[in-house]
């Protein structure tokens, strides 16, 4: 059974940190990027950043670049997304994803094979 299982998410004050671990299994870790997305309330997904595994190549949106970094942990196939100098726009649901490598370089515009459920991360002011 495929799975993907975020957790971290909670309230933080504006300009402080959270990191959101997403725990993949029931396919070939390596083989897939694993990718952010966010929703908030009345916008559309937008997707945040994502990472192969294989070699590393990550892809970040200009709207986190600078202030969120993701990394993955091959023996526990688990990607991180540590989100720094948070700002109450980055107010979501964040939802972790798994697709085709060319992820990457399509700037995460593929279509997205497996899907957590999410976890709400909320900035106050």
């Amino acid at each position: 059974e495929v799975q993907l299982v975020e957790s971290g998410g909670g309230l933080v004050q504006g300009g402080g940190s959270l990191r959101l671990p997403c725990a993949a299994s029931g396919f070939p870790f390596d083989d897939y990027a694993i990718g952010w997305f966010r929703q908030a309330p009345g916008k559309e997904r937008e997707g945040v950043s994502c990472i192969t595994s294989s070699d590393g190549s990550t892809y970040y949106a200009d709207s986190v670049k600078g202030r969120f970094t993701i990394s993955a942990d091959v023996a526990k196939n688990t990607v991180f997304l540590q989100m720094n100098s948070l700002k109450r726009e980055d107010s979501a649901v964040y939802y972790c994803a798994a697709a085709e490598p060319a992820a990457i370089a399509q700037h995460m515009g593929v279509v997205w094979d497996y899907w957590g459920q999410g976890t709400q991360v909320t900035v106050s002011s």
